[in-house]
Formats: C-alpha cells, sequence, structure tokens
C-alpha cells in the first residue's frame, strides 16, 4: 500500500498544525472539575481561525470558495485537531457540506455552502455514524405532502446541536407501503415544532436531544438522493476513527515525553523492560489504527470498488480505531502513575475524549458482527 499524500493533503496538514498549535490540552474545560456542561459554547475564536486558513471549506468545490479536497484531506485535519483536543463541530460541519454539495438542490447550496465554507453557518449532523445500514432504524420519520415533508421523531446525542445554525437530521419515509427509503432534511433549531433539550458527553460537552413534532421542511431542504445517507453516515464513521487516531497520537506523545524524564533507581523509567513493552505494543495498535483509517478513508473518498463495499474497510478501521483508543489511554494512564491521576495533568481530559469515541463508534465486536455479515453477503476468492 501507498499512503502517500499529495501536495495538497500535506498543504491542508501544515495549515491545521499553524491553527492548533496555540491550543493546549490543559486548557480545555475538564469534565472532572466542571459540573454539567464544561462550556455553553464551542470555540469560537479557534472556529474563525479555521475559516481564516479556508479549513472550514476543505471538502468544497471551488464555485463554493473550498479546496475541492477530499476525505483523508479532512481526516489528516481532524487528526491534528484531536491531537490538542480542539473543541471545534470540524467532522459534522464539514460532513454535512459535502452531503449538501454532493446531493443538495441547487437553492440548498446557494443558502449554505458559501456561508458554511466562511464559517458564518455551522452545519451539524443528528447522527455519529453508529447508525445501521436499515433505514427503518432511524429515529425521524419523514412523511411526503403535496407541498413538502413532514417530520417526526426523537435524535438523542446530536453533536453540537445547541450551536450549529442547520441540523441535517436523517430519516426513513413512510408510509412502508410507498417503499421505505433514507432521506436527509436540514431543519433549523428555532422552526416551530422543534424542541431541544441538553444533554452532557463523556467530555462534558453539551448534546442535544432533538425532538421533531409535525416539523414542516420545503422541498428544497431535503436531500432523496439514493445512498446520500449512506455516503455521510461512512465519512461521519471514518472522521470519527481520525479523532481517534489524533487522540492516540496525543496520550502516546505524552507518555513517551513522561518515562524518558521519570526517574527511578537512577534510570529513566521508559529503560526498563516492563515499560517499553507495554509503549512497543500501544505503538503498534497506533500504527494498524492508521494503516487502518487512510484504507478506509481512501475508500469513502474515491468510491475505489473492491472485493468489499466501502463499509468492510470502515468497519475495519471502526475496530482498531475503538478498541486501540481505549488501550492507549488505560496504558498511558498506568504508566504515568497517581502523575496520570492528577486532574492539573491534561491526561485525564484525554481519557474523557478517549471514552466518548470509544462511545461514539460503538464496540468492536459490532463492527466484526457488520464485517461477517459483509464477507457473506460478498464472498472473496
Amino acid at each position: 500500500m501507498d499512503f502517500t499524500f499529495t501536495e495538497e493533503q500535506q498543504a491542508a496538514v501544515e495549515a491545521a498544525q499553524a491553527v492548533f498549535r496555540g491550543v493546549a490540552a490543559d486548557g480545555v474545560p475538564s469534565p472532572a472539575l466542571t459540573p454539567g456542561a464544561v462550556a455553553d459554547d464551542f470555540d469560537r475564536a479557534l472556529w474563525a481561525r479555521l475559516a481564516d486558513a479556508d479549513l472550514l471549506s476543505l471538502l468544497l468545490d471551488t464555485e463554493y470558495g473550498g479546496a475541492g479536497l477530499d476525505a483523508i484531506a479532512l481526516c489528516l485535519v481532524l487528526r491534528e485537531s484531536a491531537k490538542v483536543l480542539a473543541r471545534v463541530p470540524l467532522l459534522e460541519h464539514s460532513a454535512a457540506a459535502l452531503a449538501v454539495q454532493a446531493c443538495g438542490s441547487t437553492e440548498l447550496k446557494d443558502e449554505l455552502l458559501g456561508p458554511a465554507g466562511r464559517g458564518e453557518r455551522v452545519l451539524t449532523v443528528a447522527s455519529n455514524g453508529r447508525t445501521g445500514h436499515d433505514p427503518a432504524e432511524l429515529a425521524v420519520t419523514a412523511h411526503e405532502t403535496g407541498d413538502g415533508w413532514v417530520l417526526d421523531g426523537v435524535q438523542t446525542a446530536v453533536p453540537w446541536a445547541l450551536n450549529a445554525d442547520h441540523v441535517v437530521v436523517p430519516a426513513h419515509t413512510v408510509p412502508a407501503h410507498t417503499g421505505t427509503r433514507a432521506v436527509l432534511a436540514v431543519v433549523g433549531p428555532a422552526q416551530e415544532g422543534v424542541t431541544l433539550a441538553e444533554q452532557i458527553s463523556t467530555t462534558g460537552e453539551r448534546l442535544g436531544e432533538l425532538r421533531l413534532d409535525s416539523v414542516r421542511v420545503a422541498p428544497r431542504y431535503v436531500i432523496t438522493a439514493d445512498g446520500a445517507w449512506e455516503r455521510l453516515r461512512l465519512l461521519l464513521a471514518t472522521g470519527t476513527c481520525a479523532l481517534a487516531l489524533g487522540v492516540g497520537m496525543g496520550v502516546l506523545a505524552m507518555t513517551s515525553a513522561y518515562t524518558g524524564k521519570r526517574e527511578q533507581f537512577g534510570h529513566p523509567i521508559a529503560t526498563f523492560q516492563a515499560v517499553a513493552v507495554q509503549a512497543a505494543d500501544r505503538y503498534i495498535d497506533l500504527r494498524a489504527m492508521e494503516a487502518t483509517l487512510w484504507q478506509a478513508a481512501w475508500r469513502v473518498s474515491t468510491d475505489a470498488q473492491g472485493a468489499l463495499p466501502a463499509a468492510g474497510d470502515v468497519s475495519v478501521a471502526k475496530i482498531w480505531a475503538s478498541e486501540g483508543v481505549r488501550r492507549l489511554v488505560q496504558t498511558a494512564q498506568h504508566l504515568h502513575g497517581g502523575f496520570g491521576a492528577d486532574t492539573d495533568y491534561p491526561l485525564h481530559r484525554y481519557h474523557a475524549w478517549a471514552k466518548q469515541l470509544e462511545l461514539s463508534l460503538g464496540p468492536a465486536a459490532a463492527h466484526e458482527e457488520a464485517l461477517g455479515e459483509l464477507l457473506a453477503a460478498h464472498p472473496l476468492g
């Protein structure tokens, strides 16, 4: 495999590193020290810097002020953001904008994409990528009427919903006898029939319970293209794996620095075999997370045909990301000893973020089962 990145993708990494250089993980609000939500809003100052660096329009076409890059470039930037625990809705915003660009109406593109690329409007998605393949499993129903659509249902744990201007809501069509399919509806939190209630994530960030009660949506705000929801779901899942990789890289770098300086019996503890072996195991986890992520991002970016659908590569990436990020923070906590539990030290923040990502990705066993179903449906050889 050749995972050499293009000049444009490398430029995106360099731009991201410049933006995130001023972000310190120990300045991120701690869920262990803050009752309730750690903050009412995400980091708007950082969001403005991302917009100035053209990183919010990374996936948009040039006609909307974007760079026209792909999911690999987005994952590279997400990796950099997670290394410093950047509190911005970069994944959800970018994924929603790409879905609108790929499948939305001309009116919807003209209304949303320019302002979204400039950071003037914030988009999110009422999902974290774990939703299954069957549209009937979606929690919101969409009924087509003569002049538009009517949405009903409840979607919980919507990231950044209380701070976004628009929420892309996946829904399944009713009545069932007309044929159930998945659609994406763009709704505003202030629309009639929309209710948001605060929920708190493991990281202490605010999530939203989105309740839709006969919410009327004009046709231009509903994306009905076949496969639009599946592509969005895969991009969200792949981006979450990139965040897990960034958290893991940040944790391993902290652990390496600490064990290289901490001395026992007159020697750095990094020279002890038991410490070195554990660190080496986690390094292997990190490399596996990386390899499977770029394979999945490449499949999602290119729609390249393979023995299995792209969902197979994404499932493999999710298995490694979910298990790997958990093992990385657990080993880091162990090798730091009591110092790792000190809330004046940022490791506990990484632990909270890793747990949130693990929960968002779901258990490895579920992805192994999904991979098995794909293999059964698409036998190799």
